[in-house]
């Protein structure tokens, strides 16, 4: 790990699907990592389960202290596509973005993520998979923390429909 407790922040572009592979390498070349990470809920054969994501796909922190650790060798790391920088150099970022990443983890560092779309009764949304994909609708309200009521005009009538919140999406 980083011998400095506060050295500044920076960008990481991995290699696509690599972020763990390249957090790992990082790490044992003696860099602190911060991949923020949330869980998604993934549907596959009439199940449903939890599985963890990267925040930023394809993206990580990393802390570097410019004096004491040689941050070219991240560039040819197994994993990393490139440090992001400006110019020539690696472009800190902000402490306070860091900070409030790290706000919003759960007690097991995973990213909370706002589960409710931010919808007023009465607003348009469409319908992005399943059987009334791309059916057009008017939000009608939460149901539970991940289900949401929709209108869906239907043989001239209005009809509710109860959907997963991450099947709509504001129009």
């Amino acid at each position: 790990m980083s011998d400095v407790p506060n050295a500044p922040w920076y960008v990481v572009q991995t290699q696509a699907n690599s972020e763990a592979k390249a957090a790992e390498n990082l790490r044992r070349q003696g860099y602190d990592i911060y991949l923020p990470s949330y869980l998604k809920r993934r549907r596959h054969a009439r199940k449903v389960d939890l599985v963890v994501r990267p925040l930023f796909p394809r993206y990580m922190f990393v802390a570097i202290d410019m004096a004491t650790q040689r941050w070219r060798s991240i560039q040819s790391t197994s994993g990393v596509s490139r440090l992001v920088t400006n110019g020539d150099e690696p472009t800190a970022i902000p402490q306070g973005v860091m900070r409030a990443l790290r706000a919003r983890e759960d007690a097991k560092g995973f990213i909370k993520l706002d589960a409710t779309p931010s919808l007023a009764p009465g607003d348009g949304v469409r319908v992005l998979a399943g059987a009334f994909m791309d059916n057009a609708g008017l939000f009608d309200g939460v149901e539970d923390h991940d289900r949401v009521a929709i209108l869906l005009d239907m043989l001239g009538r209005q009809v509710r429909v109860v959907l997963d919140s991450d099947l709509v999406a504001a129009v």
